[in-house]
């Protein structure tokens, strides 16, 4: 397959707008283009001020340059800084032309209020029902991404039968809603999950923020629990990552007058959130993505993601205070503090087998924030596979790492 650098004007392919926000990504890629050559006055007067980590590599640098001419060197770098801020943006059209395009369907919607829906991956003998709860702030494909990578669908080819909370956009009646709301929202898909299933208790499955959510229910609904799995999600926000927390209720406080008149927090400014975890991770991503061929299942896959991470969801106004100031800001969580209708959400008191997989290589959940939870937990077990916060689900050995221990472990008496 040869890959076209402009699709058809009528292959009816929506353009893509990502990756988001656009002009933040390229600003920080020239920026990266920039300093490399404003550097270099400072490198040759030992006046820069290197990060600790990178002090032995800029020493070796500054001896090279002793050894060459400064111009010589200086048309190396600047060469060089060109040549990445090309493939970078080579690497991001190449990714909003590419012909890739998911077209999955998705499975009958047996419940839905509201903007929320239920969506029944399972056959109809309904045996041993799973309730699957993504974030609020990302679409639920990530757990049906393609055929290929579909751990939803893997689940009920294993005698699964899933039921996939989708949380859709925020609708009208829903900017008022809080954490809270949404959490007596899953206690209602918990009951009707249980009736259909004409059983005493199921089993839940929640990742990232909806962890949380999915902790939330569990607390509220133990009896009606059979087991917990959750993926990657935080707890103590005030761990190793507490700068990062800090600064996000920071930025809040600093946005929220401008979030209150549009009674949301953007997917764009969540975007740019994360970005601050790792200001260069975009650029490295799609510098590399520049030099892979993209008829191959690998670019496609990678395209699949990135639609995905480009796909969020808007916070209403309501949740983003409590997730700003309550758990980034005050960690109510690990406190013990944070409360749906005046009782506080204490997960030593779920005497229910839970199975917290913390991944090894997460930037977005730190292993010691999802690990504080697993801590808590009378009966917690630990699955540690070593991914990331989303290659743990969707990544070359997601099935083995993650996929077959879950479904293992939930098969166990």
């Amino acid at each position: 397959m040869h890959y076209s650098a402009h699709l058809p004007a009528n292959t009816g392919l929506t353009p893509r707008l990502g990756p988001r926000p656009l002009p933040l990504h390229l600003m920080m890629a020239l920026n990266l283009y920039m300093s490399s050559n404003a550097a270099l006055p400072l490198l040759k007067n030992r006046s820069l001020n290197w990060s600790p980590t990178l002090k032995a590599d800029g020493e070796k640098i500054l001896r090279a340059l002793q050894r060459q001419r400064s111009d010589v060197f200086a048309a190396r770098v600047e060469r060089l800084s060109r040549e990445r801020l090309s493939a970078f943006i080579k690497g991001v059209e190449i990714y909003r032309d590419h012909p890739y395009r998911r077209n999955l369907e998705d499975p009958p919607v047996v419940w839905a209020k509201g903007s929320t829906r239920l969506l029944d991956y399972g056959d109809v003998q309904k045996t041993k029902p799973v309730i699957v709860i993504p974030s609020l702030i990302n679409r639920h494909y990530i757990l049906d991404l393609s055929e290929e990578r579909s751990f939803i669908r893997w689940l009920a080819g294993e005698g699964f039968s899933p039921f996939v909370v989708d949380w859709g956009m925020p609708s009208r009646s829903e900017r008022s809603f809080s954490i809270g709301d949404y959490v007596k929202r899953l206690d209602h898909i918990l009951r009707w999950v249980a009736d259909s299933a004409n059983c005493r208790s199921v089993s839940v499955i929640g990742y990232c923020m909806g962890g949380m959510l999915a902790m939330g229910m569990s607390l509220r609904n133990v009896a009606k629990i059979d087991k917990l799995v959750l993926l990657a999600t935080p707890w103590n926000f005030h761990d190793e990552g507490f700068a990062y927390a800090n600064a996000m209720a920071t930025l809040y406080s600093a946005l929220e007058p401008c979030i209150e008149l549009v009674e949301e927090l953007p997917s764009d400014v969540l975007q740019i959130c994360f970005n601050a975890l790792d200001p260069l991770l975009v650029e490295r991503k799609f510098v590399s993505f520049s030099h892979k061929d993209p008829g191959t299942s690998e670019s496609s896959a990678f395209v699949a993601i990135e639609d995905w991470v480009n796909d969020g969801v808007p916070l209403v106004t309501s949740v983003a205070r409590e997730c700003a100031y309550d758990w980034y800001g005050n960690n109510s969580p690990a406190r013990g503090e944070w409360k749906i209708d005046g009782h506080a959400m204490n997960p030593a008191f779920f005497d229910k087998p839970a199975l917290v997989v913390v991944p090894a290589n997460d930037r977005i959940v730190t292993p010691a924030s999802a690990s504080a939870l697993g801590k808590i937990l009378p009966q917690a077990t630990f699955l540690e596979p070593a991914a990331g916060h989303v290659g743990m689900l969707v990544g070359r050995s997601a099935r083995k790492t993650l996929w077959k221990p879950v479904a293992k472990w939930l098969s166990t008496p």
